[in-house]
Parts: structure tokens; C-alpha cells; sequence
């Protein structure tokens, strides 16, 4: 890729796209890009950078000196600029295999994977190193409060990568972790999702295993003893790859090779013991006691001594986005989290119960993503949110390209709720559902809304609505 001059990218408002774009230009290429939805404050970072961005996909966006396109996940056949790229024959490629070719080669790459987890992890990981001063280079689905940008590329040997099991491109139907040059995975957990492209578990733990064969031999997977699709995982590696390939386990049980001891959940933080040594994070949920372990297993291989991971751990300041404390308001607070699967749900609600123990609960759920817009995972979905003392579902506005059959029975998931005596309300939108939460609600509520979209902004229309 020496010959290589002018790069551009097509989908650059995305997170990782415009770090990955910003690291280009910053190496000296010349860099444009293009994208639907150009707006702050990904376009003005863009615009600080120097890289021209064109609102919308146009052919003639691809300037005659262009030599290379980099292609977003979310552009297929039919985009103008993706037709124009295949007419000229110009050479292009997805954005893990950018990051591969131009900035993994030769790194220790410690990628942090699994259905729930990831971001949270990564952030961890990558605060702990950097806060010992080794400069790692990262990019994360999320903003850390402790780094205050979602990935950046640096000359350290270390590279922190969130890895996602999804598809890498319209043209490339790997998954996008399979990409990164692992020398230590972390898997967190797996579970059956991203329905629109695994039917089901058995194809996603195929993908997990294909991460592992190509971990190398001094290197390290840190695996979830505690979860039997992990465990599966782990066997299957452990029978096919020998002592080619160093397998880990972390968890809580006893059959954990790593395990996690001692926990203490408290409404402002929680506490663990792993190998002897006490950790205290200031975060609720036993899933972050989870995603701290891991974390320190994957510090202390990079050679970092227990002593200086706690004291990095118990500075940790979160995720946007996780967990969230929106604002409160006449003494009802609003929280914000990304929760969009059964599992991640309940964990949601069990850590605001840890925080807010005298509190009654709003669950507000937004069936946005691919999964949960199918009738899937109904019941375990109804399980979940029965966990709050109220439920408020958004109505479900992409079913457009599913069959009937295949969509999320709302009106069967709320009587689902109301058979075992919860109160749910199916919103006709944002407004409505503003004002019939608002309307309903005493001093001391939370109102936990879960999406993994914007929700329409509803968090300040709630604030708004309470403040009047």
C-alpha cells in the first residue's frame, strides 16, 4: 500500500471510520470522504482534521486521483459512490481490513469480544494501560469518560480493539474481529444475536472458534467459564488447536481457572477478589465485576502488576451511554442505557436496582435492533423487563423488511407482562409516551430507557416534560 496517496471513505461520519480516517490523514495521506448524515460532532472533528467530507453519495465524489476507497459496513449495492468504485475498478477494501493493513501489523492486538460486554471491557483495558503510561492505541464503540474519544492510533506496541462478531462488509461476510491480528482475545459471552445475518447460535460460536484458531501460541484467549456457549467454544478449541493456542477461563465457579471471588455489589460501586488480590470499581452490576476481571487478566498481561491495575480500575469513570445519568428532575432521575438484548436488559435493571434500591423502575424499551424487531426472543425479552415495576415499549418502526410471521408481537409481549402483573403500555410514539410516563410518575422513580439508536432524543423531552 506505499504507492497509495489519496484515500477515500465512504460512511466516514461513523465512529471508528472518522478515528480511522483522522489517523490517515495524519500520516500524510490525503483523505476525503462521504456520508448521509454529516452533522457535529463528527463533522466538526473532521472538518479540525483537514478532510474534506461530502454530505450524500455522489460518483463524482470519487475524484479522478482517488486510489483506494474504504467501504462502511452499512453501504451495499446500489449506492451511488459503491457503483461508481466497482465501474472504475478502483482498488477498495472494509474498514477492518483498512485498520489491518495500515495500522495492526506487527502490534500486540488485544481484542475484546462477545454478545454483551464489549465496549465496556475495551474501555477498561484500554484506561488501565493508558493510565501506565502505555500509550495504546484503540477503537471502541463508545466513548470512555476516562479517554474522551472512541479510538485514536499511536506508535505503542499495544493496539485495544473492540472486536464485533457482525459482518465485515456487503462484499466481505466474515465476521469483523477475524480481521485484527489478535494476540489476546477476550470473549466476554456469547449469545444468539444479530439475527439478520446467523440463524442461529451454532453459526456464531463457529465464528468464535475461527477467532481463536488464529490467536498465536505466545499469545492468550481469556474465555467466560461461566457461560456454556463460552465453555463450548473453549472445547472445541482446546480439542482442535492443543497447546497451539493458550486458553484461559475466567469466572465465578469453581471449574474457572481464574477465579472470581469475594463480590460485593453496593448502590455506589462494587468490589471483587481475583487471584488473591481486591479490586473496587466504581460501577454497579455484577456484569461489571465481570468486565473488570477480564480486563485485569488481559492488564496483567501486558505486563502490568495487580497493584497498578486496581488503582486504575477504581478511577474508571464509565461509558457514555452505559448506565447513563441523564439528569433528574422534581426528585426523578433519567438514565440512559444501550441495552437492546434480553440478557443485556436484565443486567441493566439488576445494576440500577444495586444503585437505586428503594427506587420504583421504568423500564422504557425501543425494539430497534435486527434481533429484537423479531418475535425471537419474545418471551425471554417479557422475563427480562418483568424485572422493573414498570414497562413502556416504543412501537416497532423498522418491520418493513421482515414477513409478518417474523416480527415482535408487541401486544402479545405486553399481555405477557400483565399475566404475571405488570403494568405495560405500548407508546404511540415519543410524545405519547412522554406524556404518559410523565404523567404517572411519583418523586424517587428512574426511568431507564434502553435503545441502541437515539430514541428519538426522548431523555430531554422526558427531562423537559418533568421539569414543567
Amino acid at each position: 500500500m506505499t504507492s497509495v496517496q489519496h484515500i477515500h471513505f465512504l460512511g466516514i461520519c461513523g465512529t471508528a471510520m472518522g478515528a480511522v480516517a483522522s489517523a490517515m490523514a495524519r500520516r500524510g495521506y490525503t483523505v476525503t470522504g462521504s456520508d448521509e448524515n454529516v452533522y457535529p460532532p463528527m463533522s466538526v472533528f473532521l472538518a479540525e482534521e483537514g478532510i474534506e467530507v461530502h454530505s450524500g453519495y455522489k460518483a463524482e465524489n470519487l475524484g479522478n486521483d482517488v486510489e483506494l476507497a474504504v467501504i462502511g459496513n452499512a453501504l451495499s449495492r446500489g449506492n451511488k459512490e459503491v457503483e461508481a468504485v466497482l465501474e472504475r475498478g478502483l482498488r477498495y477494501m472494509s474498514l477492518p481490513e483498512a485498520m489491518k493493513e495500515f495500522f495492526l501489523w506487527g502490534k500486540k492486538n488485544f481484542v475484546v469480544t462477545g454478545t454483551h460486554g464489549k465496549t465496556t471491557t475495551t474501555s477498561m483495558l484500554t484506561w488501565i494501560m493508558e493510565d501506565n503510561g502505555l500509550n495504546p492505541s484503540f477503537m471502541i464503540g463508545g466513548i470512555a469518560r476516562n479517554l474522551g474519544r472512541g479510538g485514536r492510533f499511536t506508535d505503542s506496541e499495544y493496539c485495544v480493539l473492540e472486536g464485533d462478531e457482525y459482518d465485515t462488509a456487503f462484499f466481505d461476510k466474515r465476521s469483523k474481529f477475524l480481521h485484527y491480528l489478535p494476540h489476546v482475545v477476550i470473549v466476554n459471552n456469547i449469545e444468539m444475536d444479530h439475527a439478520d445475518i446467523y440463524n442461529n447460535v451454532d453459526e456464531i460460536k463457529l465464528s468464535f472458534s475461527r477467532l481463536l484458531r488464529v490467536v498465536p501460541q505466545n499469545g492468550m484467549a481469556l474465555m467466560n467459564a461461566d457461560c456454556p456457549n463460552c465453555r463450548d467454544v473453549l472445547n472445541r478449541a482446546r480439542m482442535e488447536l492443543g497447546d497451539h493456542v493458550r486458553i484461559v477461563s475466567v469466572g465465578m465457579g469453581e471449574e474457572a481457572q481464574r477465579r472470581i471471588t469475594c463480590v460485593n455489589l453496593q448502590p455506589n460501586g462494587s468490589s471483587f477478589v481475583l487471584d488473591g488480590e481486591h479490586y473496587t470499581i466504581p460501577m454497579v452490576g455484577e456484569f461489571n465485576v465481570r468486565n473488570a476481571a477480564m480486563a485485569a487478566c488481559a492488564a496483567m498481561e501486558a505486563g502490568l502488576e495487580p497493584a497498578r491495575i486496581r488503582h486504575s480500575l477504581s478511577r474508571f469513570k464509565g461509558v457514555a451511554r452505559r448506565q447513563e445519568v441523564r439528569g433528574t428532575v422534581n426528585d426523578v432521575t433519567v438514565v440512559d442505557d444501550f441495552a437492546h438484548h434480553p440478557t443485556a436488559v436484565e443486567q441493566s435493571i439488576a445494576g440500577l436496582r444495586q444503585r437505586f434500591p428503594k427506587s420504583r423502575l421504568w423500564a422504557i424499551f425501543d425494539p430497534r435492533s435486527n434481533t429484537m424487531i423479531r418475535d425471537l426472543f419474545r418471551h425471554e425479552l417479557a422475563a427480562s423487563l418483568s424485572k422493573a415495576d414498570f414497562v413502556v415499549l416504543s412501537p416497532v418502526e423498522n418491520y418493513k423488511k421482515l414477513a409478518a410471521e417474523e416480527r415482535l408481537d408487541e401486544e402479545a409481549l405486553a399481555r405477557e407482562l400483565t399475566d404475571i402483573g405488570k403494568d405495560c403500555h405500548i407508546g404511540k410514539d415519543i410524545p405519547e409516551i412522554v406524556s404518559y410516563v410523565t404523567s404517572r410518575v411519583h418523586p424517587g422513580d428512574v426511568l431507564l430507557v434502553m435503545s441502541n439508536g437515539g430514541f428519538g432524543g426522548i431523555h430531554g423531552k422526558l427531562l423537559t416534560a418533568l421539569a414543567q
